[in-house]
């Protein structure tokens, strides 16, 4: 069977297809997947350029849509035929964070689905939302919970309310997706305005060009009527962080999920007391968030935006057109 492995030094020019011996049959507790999408993102790109340190020979890729082939002893809840979805941490199952790293994750601290067919065990996955296409599905497991968990488990986002999204990567277009259908106003920002008329078509209230508009969170609050947005999905990190607080209520909510602009800066901690926010930082969701989310997205009739679909023989010009920036919502590879 095909897969793709990291390789040292890292880069995508590195990347290479290449055989791997069949898997077999699954063990007691396991399932036999076949790999029917995958969808690209940041942590992805991270691993192959060698940004986030992994093991030579590692599997890549995170995300997962497939179909089972087959179930190992003791199984239940699954079956041979079913649609399923990876998890970005498969071992925390419900409750509070367990784990601060990526020690679990595929694609990184074990491998992921960069192949034709794994086996993982079963609780590495879940259902997929019934009847969707695999690349809607490929689009879940780490843009997409992290736009639930941001928006609704933290950010108890509600009809009528504000909420800012920095950015049209695929976290941000999900978001976008999953606060209109809360019944949210949503204000978003780019550096394009081409993807910013794309986000408006997406149902985006309010758009902004921060390149051409450098004070962006005085704007976010004209649009508020001086209050500022009920919540803030801060992708950005420290470059953006004193403007999203600017931009967000007295009391209002900051779900950091991204430090596009770097990994380390000031945090202007004054202004946070004064305004008198809370400012939480995720990393994806547990399973069981995960679970929640299929449901929620099935009962709001939400079908992800997809920006561009490459086959898996296109992993390295996938990943090129990611690392330009030049997409618009989610990358997905097919199988």
């Amino acid at each position: 069977m095909k897969t793709y492995a990291f390789q040292k030094p890292g880069g995508i020019e590195n990347l290479r297809v290449s055989d791997a011996p069949d898997c077999g049959r699954p063990s007691a507790g396991d399932i036999k997947v076949r790999v029917k999408a995958s969808s690209l993102n940041g942590h992805d790109l991270n691993v192959v350029k060698g940004i986030l340190p992994v093991v030579e020979g590692r599997v890549l890729l995170t995300d997962c849509a497939g179909v089972v082939e087959e179930i190992g002893e003791g199984v239940t809840g699954l079956l041979a035929g079913d649609t399923v979805v990876s998890t970005f941490f498969p071992y925390w199952e419900d409750g509070d964070a367990v784990i601060a790293n990526f020690e679990s994750t595929p694609g990184d601290g074990i491998d992921g689905y960069a192949s034709e067919v794994v086996i993982r065990p079963a609780h590495f996955f879940t259902k997929a939302p019934a009847g969707w296409s695999f690349e809607e599905v490929a689009t879940l497991p780490t843009a997409g919970l992290t736009a639930f968990r941001a928006l609704v488990i933290e950010g108890r986002v509600s009809a009528g309310q504000d909420v800012l999204l920095l950015g049209t990567g695929g976290v941000s277009i999900l978001a976008l997706q999953m606060a209109k259908a809360l019944g949210a106003r949503v204000t978003i920002t780019s550096s394009s305005d081409e993807k910013l008329a794309n986000a408006q078509k997406l149902g985006a209230d309010h758009v902004l060009n921060y390149r051409t508009g450098k004070d962006w969170a005085h704007q976010v609050l004209d649009f508020t009527d001086g209050k500022g947005v009920d919540l803030t999905l801060e992708t950005g990190g420290p470059g953006t962080l004193p403007h999203s607080i600017c931009a967000t209520r007295i009391g209002g909510r900051i779900v950091l999920v991204g430090v596009l602009t770097g990994t380390a800066g000031q945090v202007p901690t004054v202004a946070i007391m004064a305004r008198q926010q809370r400012l939480c930082g995720i990393t994806v969701g547990s399973r069981r968030q995960q679970k929640e989310m299929v449901r929620a997205l099935v009962e709001w009739g939400l079908r992800p935006h997809i920006s561009s679909v490459f086959a898996f023989a296109q992993l390295r010009e996938a990943m090129r057109f990611q690392d330009s920036g030049n997409h618009f919502g989610k990358i997905v590879i097919t199988f």
